[in-house]
């Protein structure tokens, strides 16, 4: 097929890349709208491309290329745990995101991953993670705490314990004036139960 060479020339570096990346580089070849679509049909039912979610695709197989298909996002919670190496488990990456999307468990290739919305306000609190051979957005040891708390989630106290160890804590007061009271609390209120 036609343009495939040139496609894959000048997205093979992307991590993701999306229809209208591809409408405007093709449009200059005078691409029509319909052999596009055979074009990515054709690709994905290569295995050359994978559709990450409507309009969103990757030449790439690994699982934390998800996130990207969520712009902004950082990756959280029980996946910021694993790549920080604040425990040791295996889990599904979890991609949290202030845009209007579809919470829940999602799936890419075969691998289940997990996306969840967090109020603009509370989008903050992440550094960029080496990943493979490119660079991902992962929530900081304070931030991950905040979001179990915000997300109602459950730490067990091996793990709370390794966090606490790697807090900083100005930054973790920083981060706490930003937050709802109630998270705020709950924070204060887990860590002072650790020390006793």
């Amino acid at each position: 097929m036609r343009y495939i060479k040139e496609l894959r020339e000048h997205f093979k570096n992307r991590v993701v890349f999306t229809i209208s990346d591809l409408k405007i580089f093709l449009k200059p070849k005078g691409i029509s709208r319909g052999y596009l679509h055979l074009l990515l049909h054709n690709l994905i039912s290569k295995g050359e491309i994978k559709r990450i979610t409507k309009g969103v695709y990757t030449f790439r197989d690994e699982i934390e290329v998800v996130g990207f298909a969520s712009e902004p996002f950082y990756y959280g919670l029980q996946e910021a745990l694993s790549l920080k190496n604040l425990w040791e488990q295996e889990t599904n990456p979890v991609v949290i995101t202030p845009r209007k999307v579809r919470s829940g468990i999602k799936n890419f290739e075969g691998k289940n991953y997990v996306v969840k919305r967090i109020n603009r306000k509370m989008f903050f609190g992440f550094e960029w993670f080496k990943y493979e051979d490119f660079w991902i957005p992962v929530s900081d040891a304070e931030k991950t705490l905040i979001d179990f708390i915000y997300f109602k989630e459950s730490l067990d106290m091996e793990t709370l314990k390794e966090i606490k160890r790697r807090l900083d804590e100005k930054r973790l007061r920083a981060y706490l004036k930003r937050s709802p009271k109630w998270v705020n609390k709950r924070v204060i209120d887990m860590l002072q139960d650790l020390n006793k």
